[in-house]
């Protein structure tokens, strides 16, 4: 049968059928899309912004399997805009030449409005990114970009600040059993084929898919299409039967992006936080994704020195030592090492005193005037001191408890004030002590 532009209908469903799952179960309508609420639910600006077709140029951010590329396409249906896709991977400065003088003309001779949508539009250099800025700005396009990546840091200025930024989030386990149900009971999804899906088996699916939704759904299609008819004709998909569908846990963990940076900052952030529960969890999704062990390794004992300083100097020994165990053991046994640091450092007391030290002297250094060495502390050589008047120096070791008050450098001004965590509080009162003899030896030099 063919339709009024001679189109073969049949043909037209059966390459339809023949897509996968994932891609038949797009959301058509925004009252379809999942798991966005925050940013389509009602009275919310975008879907204020789409009912009312004032939509401007946006990126669109968030994991895999959020449905970046579906609410890009129900935008266009929704606001009637002609769609042009394409992908950060594949287009060049020419092609997008092309598309976007293409949307020009339409709109100046047909008044037809584009939506351009560029898929990964982070993997854009600057050239191609600068190539959208006249379009942009005259009106030319509407352009959604989708992106995993943090859009400040891996999009050009002049592009964000041209568009509004919305972050997707994972879809929750409720919203994935919802569009597993749906895939199930839709007639552009598995509707053909009778199914029976146990409640354990649905929660498997929601839970370990880890809020992508093609990836739950390329699961679903694999257990349906693979899994034996019983007797009464019906496809029984069982927790086995969708623990072996879906396979390992691939985590989702870029090691040069996003995720690496976001894992080992809330890795980091728990150490700090005292939480030694936290630590390991996140230890453990970094070395289960295949993160360097070592990297880990070093972040920890810059840690040891920034969070925790005098207040436990074996954190430092600590750490150090874990480096060196995990280059010479190395994984999987490593992890037994990184586990033992981890939680060490995160239950060890903590202090940034020693740290915000050395920032303060390196801020006052570069902001300010360079203090002079005092002529006592020089070093003049064997000969030097008397002839060039560097005289004066006392031994400490020379006095009572190896203290002695003397001027070290030619400021009042206090750069490490050790606290009362751990060993820190016994700094803290050595340094009180020592301040009391000051204060006495300058007592006992007024006449």
């Amino acid at each position: 049968m063919m339709d009024l532009f001679g189109q073969d209908q049949e043909s037209e469903g059966a390459e339809h059928k023949a897509q996968p799952l994932a891609a038949r179960m797009r959301p058509r309508t925004l009252d379809d899309v999942l798991g966005q609420d925050h940013i389509l639910g009602p009275g919310k600006l975008l879907r204020r912004a789409i009912e009312a077709d004032r939509l401007g140029s946006v990126i669109l951010y968030g994991p895999p399997g959020c449905g970046k590329t579906s609410l890009a396409e129900v935008i266009a249906n929704a606001t009637h805009r002609r769609f042009e896709r394409s992908s950060g991977v594949l287009a060049n400065v020419q092609i997008m030449r092309d598309l976007l003088k293409a949307a020009q003309h339409r709109k100046k001779h047909a008044g037809e409005e584009t939506i351009l949508f560029i898929d990964e539009i982070h993997r854009f250099n600057k050239a191609q990114q600068d190539v959208l800025l006249p379009y942009v700005e005259q009106g030319a396009i509407t352009l959604i970009g989708a992106t995993t990546h943090n859009p400040f840091f891996f999009i050009n200025s002049p592009l964000t600040s041209r568009s509004q930024i919305f972050q997707l989030e994972p879809l929750s386990p409720d919203a994935i059993r919802l569009l597993l149900q749906r895939a199930i009971a839709s007639e552009h999804g598995l509707k053909e084929i009778a199914i029976r899906i146990d409640d354990n088996a649905l929660d498997h699916l929601s839970a370990v898919c880890e809020g992508d939704a093609r990836r739950a759904l390329n699961a679903l299609e694999i257990a349906a299409l693979t899994t034996p008819p019983e007797k009464d004709g019906a496809i029984h998909i069982t927790r086995a039967v969708t623990e072996e569908s879906i396979q390992k846990k691939a985590v989702v963990y870029d090691h040069d992006e996003d995720e690496h940076y976001d894992t080992i900052s809330a890795f980091i952030k728990s150490m700090r936080g005292s939480d030694p529960h936290a630590a390991v969890y996140w230890l453990a999704k970094m070395l289960y994704a295949g993160e360097d062990p070592r990297f880990v390794a070093r972040r920890m004992i810059i840690f040891a020195s920034e969070d925790i300083g005098n207040a436990d100097p074996r954190g430092l020994t600590v750490a150090v030592a874990a480096l060196s165990a995990v280059d010479f053991v190395g994984m999987p046994e490593a992890r037994i090492i990184l586990g033992h640091a981890a939680t060490y450092l995160a239950t060890a007391p903590k202090s940034n005193a020693a740290y915000m030290a050395i920032e303060t002297a390196l801020a006052d250094v570069k902001e300010g005037r360079t203090l002079p060495v005092p002529k006592h502390l020089r070093d003049g050589g064997p000969v030097g001191h008397k002839k060039l008047g560097y005289t004066g120096y006392k031994y400490a070791h020379n006095y009572d408890g190896h203290f002695v008050d003397q001027e070290y450098v030619p400021t009042s001004k206090i750069y490490y004030e050790p606290g009362q965590q751990g060993y820190e509080d016994t700094i803290r009162k050595r340094m009180d002590h020592w301040n009391a003899l000051r204060t006495k030896t300058k007592e006992q030099q007024i006449p």
